[in-house]
């Protein structure tokens, strides 16, 4: 437990404390005999709960007791001054930072990291649970922030036992999530700008469209970045487009690459004006000059990932599991986090992950559906490592014909693969030990095992 830090509370409005109504005050003492406010009728500090509405520059805060009454709230500041005004306005009602339950929309940020590093008990809760909260007490539609901060302390005080608590991970596993994250959105966002690059060139170039069939290869970047336009590929030599072949770091048969770009670049095309083809290859030369610069940051970020990935005692485990590489193991592992007791077993980590489907049951309907409320990064990374265990496990391979031949479509095999996938990652995690495939499939039949192989 952390002790709130000392300090009394001070009244100069950058808080207020709770009124309480003449109904209640009355109440309070004909039940009670208190001549005063019903709050801290002698009972001393107890469990408190506060709802946090995060915002980017401030936080609505409000502060209850345990049956629901407001004891404090307010609006506060982002950064140090409103970390230090929260501790300031729970030591009033709770004498340690254990016995404050705290609601909150994100798990991540520096306000939300100080929350947790402070010991007090934070719950973050999706924002899509939140508002269907929001609905049990108001259907009028209105919304505020303070009534938000209201609606999440009343959540975390009565249905806290339905949400998971934030539990840190270990500073190398938060490192390898950041990461992770940022390789992935790296090469989405060079995606889009391939697909930018790829409708402009459409439009006015597809000489170049048929001369790469890749055009995040650098082969692709550098003669683009030199010849952006129809008139300037057509005007390009061998050697010129061999010392783009090389610029790019192409060693071998760069005389053959040579030649059939050349050819491509060269053959008849329809073209627009001169004027409007200028504009048009501006805008491919910045494009590829982007696309090239993304990769190259792309190349990087998967250094730094893997080499912080090899650190983390988890990683020989995670790595053993049919599919996955070193860059699919990071992002698994950030996803999931290290805590050991976040997943209470494989059934929870499956739901988190998304790969287990959801059932939807109404008298005499019942319908199974796949589960599209999830962690989206988690899912992209299991189904590309359920695709690239088919070609490694024999066990992987023989579950997926087996769904295949049950009518399931392609996409809905491999999700059935990456849900037992993740249960077996779980059961190595749990016992810390490597993959072992006869153990996984035991319970499949030997005689399909081998045929497989």
């Amino acid at each position: 437990m952390v002790p709130l830090p000392a300090g009394e509370v001070s009244a100069d409005g950058w808080w207020d404390d709770a009124p309480v109504s003449a109904a209640l005050l009355g109440s309070c003492q004909e039940s009670s005999g208190f001549d005063g406010d019903c709050r801290g009728s002698g009972e001393g500090p107890g469990v408190i709960f506060a709802g946090v509405d995060w915002a980017e520059a401030h936080h609505d805060v409000h502060v209850q007791d345990e049956q629901g009454r407001r004891l404090a709230g307010g609006r506060l500041p982002d950064g140090i001054e409103g970390i230090a005004r929260f501790h300031e306005m729970v030591a009033a009602h709770a004498g340690d930072a254990g016995e404050v339950v705290i609601g909150i929309e994100t798990d991540r940020g520096l306000f939300a990291g100080a929350l947790v590093a402070a010991g007090y008990q934070v719950f973050a809760v999706n924002p899509l649970s939140v508002s269907r909260y929001r609905d049990r007490h108001s259907v009028s539609g209105a919304k505020s922030d303070p009534a938000d901060a209201k609606v999440l302390a009343d959540l975390v005080r009565t249905d806290r036992h339905n949400h998971r608590r934030v539990i840190p991970d270990t500073d190398l596993a938060e490192a390898v999530k950041v990461l992770a994250r940022a390789h992935q959105s790296m090469i989405w966002n060079r995606r889009r700008q391939l697909n930018q690059l790829r409708s402009a060139l459409r439009e006015f170039y597809p000489a170049a469209l048929a001369a790469f069939d890749d055009l995040a290869s650098a082969d692709a970047i550098e003669v683009l970045k030199v010849a952006p336009e129809p008139r300037l590929g057509a005007a390009l030599s061998k050697t010129q487009i061999g010392a783009a072949l090389r610029r790019g770091g192409r060693t071998r048969r760069i005389d053959q690459w040579t030649a059939q770009i050349q050819a491509a670049l060269r053959a008849p095309q329809l073209q627009p004006p001169p004027v409007i083809a200028a504009a048009m290859g501006a805008a491919v030369a910045a494009q590829a000059s982007v696309t090239g610069e993304m990769s190259r940051q792309i190349a990087v970020l998967e250094q730094q990932l893997a080499a912080d990935f090899e650190q983390h005692p988890d990683a020989e485990v995670v790595r053993s599991l049919p599919g996955l590489g070193t860059i699919l193991s990071a992002r698994v592992l950030g996803e999931f986090g290290d805590v050991p007791d976040r997943y209470a077993d494989a059934k929870s980590r499956r739901n988190y992950a998304g790969t287990s489907p959801v059932t939807r049951a109404s008298g005499t309907r019942r319908v199974v559906l796949a589960r599209h409320v999830r962690n989206r990064r988690l899912a992209d990374a299991i189904y590309l490592w359920a695709f690239s265990a088919l070609s490694i496990s024999p066990g992987a391979r023989v579950f997926y014909d087996q769904r295949r031949a049950a009518g399931d479509t392609h996409h809905q095999a491999l999700r059935a693969l990456g849900n037992h996938l993740v249960g077996f990652l779980h059961g190595c995690l749990t016992k810390h030990t490597v993959y072992d495939e006869q153990t996984a499939w035991a319970h499949r039949p030997r005689p399909e095992l081998k045929t497989a192989a």
